[in-house]
């Protein structure tokens, strides 16, 4: 019986835990697309390396001697319809000779 009324806690706790999985899976594929976008120079770069259902936003500025990527991805949420967190955000820069890749 004592166990039943801990149970909401006890699931509170691992929803929790999955969902800061979640955030750090995010980032950790947000910060990868970035670099690989400004490495290459090239948004589709970014797009290619991130798992398909995060869906990426990606942008690629070149700017002097520099290629600046921005990627921003939406971290999905454990509980449908309750979006507690907003997107993570990762910014990478890379040196640009100037040649295409």
């Amino acid at each position: 019986m004592e166990f039943l009324g801990f149970l909401p806690i006890l699931l509170l706790v691992a929803l929790a835990g999955v969902q800061l999985g979640l955030l750090a899976y995010a980032g950790s594929q947000a910060g990868t697309a970035a670099r690989a976008a400004a490495r290459t120079g090239r948004a589709a770069a970014g797009s290619a390396s991130v798992s398909g259902w995060l869906h990426p936003s990606v942008r690629v500025g070149q700017g002097g001697d520099r290629t600046t990527a921005t990627v921003t991805l939406q971290v999905p949420s454990v509980l449908p319809g309750i979006s507690i967190l907003g997107p993570v955000t990762r910014r990478a820069t890379m040196p640009w000779d100037g040649t295409p890749r």
